[in-house]
């Protein structure tokens, strides 16, 4: 699946996320604590879904590089949820592969000293699903 309107419906269908409530004040990416390390951040995140930027955002390590931290949706003044569009992406990207990305035990042999111990916890919440 490829069509772009029918890819942007199935995201705000598992997300339950109206894209058009964003008015673009970029708080949700003021507060993201990965920010530095996403190559698209929550408040382009929220534009290029409304846009029907699918495609671009599933071949995008944001989706993965998300601490799933919810910080976002703490910050949005009119409770877009960013993380939710960003976990619904992944979700969309784990079925069309047919399985989870990575196994729990591959997931430890990428910890390194600097990752923050709430990366391990979100990683199991999303390639556990």
């Amino acid at each position: 699946m490829d069509d772009p309107k029918k890819m942007k419906a199935q995201i705000e269908d598992i997300s339950h996320v109206d894209v058009r409530k964003c008015m673009r004040c970029g708080k949700c990416s003021a507060t993201c604590p990965n920010y530095d390390d996403m190559e698209y951040h929550p408040h382009q995140f929220v534009c290029m879904v409304e846009k029907g930027e699918i495609r671009k955002l599933m071949d995008s390590n944001s989706i993965y590089t998300c601490l799933s931290c919810f910080a976002c949706i703490e910050r949005c003044p009119r409770q877009v949820e960013p993380a939710k569009l960003i976990e619904a992406t992944r979700l969309m990207v784990e079925r069309e592969r047919g399985a989870n990305h990575l196994k729990p035990d591959m997931i430890v042999q990428k910890l390194d000293d600097q990752l923050p111990q709430q990366a391990l916890a979100s990683a199991f919440r999303k390639y556990t699903k």
